[in-house]
């Protein structure tokens, strides 16, 4: 594996790879590796003749600085799990790599209806910063495929949307939520949590497992109501249980029995956020 910091250097090499007709697939991650991350870099090998993983804690989409401050930071760990898993390259940048210009002038994106509601809400800002790290990575990495995880659905529907923004030819592909043997989605922020909290996460995907066998034609607020009870007896701060459209992320009130959906959850355990999600069916 080559480890390239600086933003000129990679994009020459890769320019270079590129312009012989090698396909470059990339994984975009903040470090803290995890097997989910490992399943990111298995489909990009699949897919593709090149692979690039960057490891880089992007400062604009925390909208709690404390946040960005307790982020797990495990990078000579990262790099063995990167070499081991056979990555090619390993774009390790500094904050002036990626925002040469600072900070405080960084273009905005119209994400429409999806920076209003769950993370959008929650988050002010947080997918503004995505688009920004992402649209700048893409510069700098020209990939044919992009890699990220389905735990994170509405990042994923708002990188697709950027992509569609910046008129890019870099395809996006949502891979599948890795799990710990009980259920848990593997996360980076799992890593904060002690072990009391660790055996209560679990609940999380219990709740959603429940909404998937139960859920039925008709009103769906019941349902979401139930979860959001069940998360809050059991010592969760919950921020939304909602069932929404997959295709689109729109709410609705009642289901016709049919039509994709994508259950959603974000809740602290003290003073960690976990989000999970479960398609339906």
């Amino acid at each position: 594996m080559i480890l390239i910091k600086r933003a000129t250097a990679i994009f020459k090499e890769l320019r270079a790879l590129a312009l012989q007709k090698r396909t470059i697939g990339f994984v975009p991650t903040m470090g803290a590796l995890h097997d989910g991350h490992l399943s990111l870099m298995a489909a990009a090998k699949h897919y593709n003749d090149i692979t690039v993983c960057s490891i880089f804690v992007n400062p604009t989409q925390f909208n709690d600085p404390k946040d960005f401050e307790k982020y797990p930071i495990t990078l000579e760990k990262d790099i063995e799990i990167l070499e081991k898993a056979g990555m090619d390259y390993l774009f390790l940048p500094e904050v002036t790599d990626i925002y040469s210009d600072g900070i405080d002038q960084l273009p905005n994106y119209d994400l429409g209806y999806l920076e209003t509601i769950f993370e959008g809400k929650y988050r002010p800002g947080h997918f503004q910063g995505v688009c920004q790290v992402m649209n700048r990575l893409l510069e700098i990495i020209p990939a044919d495929d992009l890699f990220m995880g389905q735990k994170d659905f509405q990042q994923c529907m708002v990188v697709k949307k950027l992509l569609q923004i910046i008129a890019s030819k870099t395809r996006l592909h949502t891979c599948e939520t890795l799990r710990e043997a009980d259920g848990l989605a593997m996360s980076s922020r799992n890593m904060r949590l002690n072990e009391l909290e660790r055996k209560k996460a679990v609940h999380i995907a219990e709740v959603l497992g429940r909404i998937k066998k139960t859920v039925n034609a008709g009103p769906l607020l019941p349902i979401s109501m139930a979860a959001t009870d069940s998360l809050n007896n059991n010592g969760f701060k919950v921020d939304y249980v909602a069932i929404a459209a997959a295709d689109n992320l729109e709410v609705l009130e009642e289901w016709d029995g049919k039509r994709p959906l994508v259950a959603l959850v974000a809740a602290f355990l003290n003073n960690v956020r976990l989000i999970d999600n479960m398609l339906i069916p």
